[in-house]
C-alpha cells in the first residue's frame, strides 16, 4: 500500500493563506484525526473546521478543508487541502501533527508522480505541468497550458493507433495474401500510409526550435568597449540593479543574464565584459566568454559599431536627441531617454522571432528525441522492400511513442523527470 503523503503547495511563508496537501491512502482518516471526528464535508466542498493536536486537544488553527475522492482527484487517489493561515508557527504545527498521525513529506514531483502512475496525466502532460509552474511570459504559459491539456499525448495516440492498424495490415498481407479478402495492392496502400504518418511526424518535430526558444528565452547580448554603459543599459531594462556600475574600465569580468519580459516573450539579457586588449588574465577570461556567449545570441546589441544593431548610450552627456537617427538608436539608461523605443523595438523583434499562433506541438528535448527515433524508423519501413523487416521497424516505431508518453520508460527516466519538479506538486 502506498504511503499518504503531504507537503506545502502553496508559496514561500508567511501568506496569508497556505496550502497543505495530503495524498494516499489514510488522507481521509488523517483529517479525521486532526479535526477532532468533527463532521468532515463532502467531497470538493469547502468546511471550515478546527485542526487541534490529537494528544492534547489544543487548537492549532481554524482552516478551511476540501475532501478530493479517487479516483477523482489529482493524484488519481484520496487527498486533502488544508487552506490553514500561512504563518511558519501555523504550518509547521499542522504538519507535525500530518506526521504524528502517520503521514510522511513528499519528495519532489510525487504528487505528479502519483498522476502519472495512476493514468490521470502522461509524460508529456507531466513535463507541461513543470513548465507551467516555471512559466514567466505569456508565451510560455500557453505553451505549457497547450501540452498539459493533452496535445501530443493525442497525437501520439492517434499515431500509435496508425502504426497498429498498419502493422495489421502488414501481417494479413504477409500471411493471407492468397486470401480473396486481401485487397490487391495492398503494399503500396500501407506504404503510402507510413509515408503520411512519417509527414506528420516531421511536421511535428519542425515546432520544436521554436518550444525551445520560448522555453529558454531569447539571448540578447549588450557588447561594447569599456565604459560604454553596457551594465548601466542592462540594469535599466532589468528595472533593478543587477550590475555593478562604476566609472573604471573592466568592472564586468563575467557574463551576467537577466530574464526579460518582451511582448510575453522570454529573452535572456546578457551584459558582457567590454571588449579590448588585456594584460589581466581574469579580465582576459571575461571578454573570452564574452565573444563565445555573443556569438550564440540571438540579437547582438553593439553599444558602437557592429553587425546587426547599433545603440549610442549616454546621450545625457552629449545632448543628442533620444529615438532613431542614422539608423542609430540614441538613449541614455542613465536617465531612460529613449528607452520606450529600444523595448518597443526589442518586443517587435521578439514577436518576429516567436510569431503569435498555435503553441508548438514539441516542446522538450526529451520528446524531440524520441520523435526523431519514431520518424527513422518510419522511414526505414517506408523504404523497406522486405515486409518482414518493415514490419519490424514500425514495432520499433510504436515502441518509441509508448516512451514518448510513458506507456513505456525504465525507471531511471521516470526518476529524472519527476526530481525536476517542487515540493508539493
Amino acid at each position: 500500500m502506498a504511503d499518504t503523503i503531504y507537503a506545502l503547495s502553496s508559496g514561500a511563508l508567511p501568506a496569508g493563506v497556505a496550502v497543505i496537501r495530503l495524498s494516499g491512502p489514510d488522507s481521509i482518516g488523517i483529517l479525521q484525526r486532526l479535526t477532532g471526528d468533527a463532521a468532515l464535508p463532502p467531497a470538493r466542498s469547502a468546511m471550515l473546521r478546527s485542526i487541534m493536536e490529537a494528544e492534547s486537544g489544543q487548537l492549532i488553527d481554524r482552516s478551511i478543508i476540501i475532501i478530493f475522492k479517487g479516483p477523482h482527484s489529482f493524484t488519481g487517489e484520496d487527498s486533502v487541502e488544508i487552506h490553514c493561515h500561512g504563518s511558519i508557527a501555523v504550518v509547521a504545527a499542522v504538519q507535525r501533527e500530518l506526521s504524528r498521525a502517520g503521514a510522511r513529506p513528499a519528495e519532489a514531483g510525487e504528487f505528479t508522480r502519483r498522476a502519472f502512475e495512476s493514468g490521470r496525466i502522461d509524460l508529456t502532460q507531466a513535463e507541461a505541468l513543470a513548465h507551467l509552474i516555471e512559466a514567466e511570459t505569456d508565451a510560455q504559459r500557453e505553451q505549457a497550458l497547450s501540452q498539459a491539456g493533452g496535445r501530443l499525448r493525442d497525437l501520439a495516440d492517434q499515431w500509435r493507433d496508425t502504426l497498429i492498424n498498419l502493422m495489421a495490415d502488414l501481417e494479413a498481407d504477409l500471411d493471407f495474401a492468397d486470401e480473396g479478402d486481401v485487397a490487391a495492392g495492398a503494399t503500396g496502400t500501407i506504404g503510402r500510409g507510413i509515408g503520411a504518418l512519417a509527414d506528420a511526424v516531421r511536421s511535428a518535430l519542425a515546432t520544436a526550435p521554436v518550444a525551445e526558444r520560448i522555453r529558454q528565452g531569447l539571448t540578447i547580448a549588450i557588447v561594447g568597449p569599456p565604459n560604454a554603459g553596457k551594465s548601466s543599459l542592462l540594469n535599466a531594462l532589468a528595472r533593478r540593479e543587477v550590475a555593478i556600475v562604476t566609472p573604471h574600465a573592466g568592472t564586468t569580468r563575467d557574463v551576467l543574464e537577466v530574464h526579460l519580459n518582451l511582448g510575453g516573450r522570454p529573452a535572456v539579457l546578457l551584459d558582457t565584459a567590454g571588449l579590448r586588449e588585456t594584460e589581466d588574465p581574469v579580465e582576459a577570461e571575461g571578454i573570452a566568454r564574452a565573444r563565445a556567449r555573443a556569438a550564440k545570441a540571438d540579437l547582438v546589441l553593439d553599444l558602437g559599431p557592429g553587425p546587426k544593431q547599433m545603440i549610442v548610450n549616454k546621450i545625457d552627456e552629449t545632448g543628442a536627441q533620444p529615438g532613431w537617427h542614422d539608423g542609430k538608436l540614441h538613449v541614455s539608461a542613465a536617465t531612460g531617454a529613449g528607452l520606450p523605443e529600444l523595448e518597443a523595438w526589442l518586443a517587435a523583434w521578439a514577436a518576429d522571432q516567436i510569431p503569435a499562433g498555435e503553441p508548438p506541438v514539441v516542446t522538450t528535448a526529451r520528446q524531440a528525441h524520441l520523435l526523431s527515433e519514431t520518424l527513422g524508423y518510419l522511414i526505414e519501413a517506408e523504404r523497406e522492400n522486405d515486409s518482414v523487416l518493415a514490419a519490424e521497424s514500425l514495432r520499433a516505431a510504436a515502441h518509441a511513442l509508448g516512451r514518448l508518453t510513458g506507456r513505456i520508460d525504465p525507471e531511471t527516466v521516470l526518476g529524472a523527470i519527476f526530481s525536476r519538479f517542487c515540493i508539493g506538486k
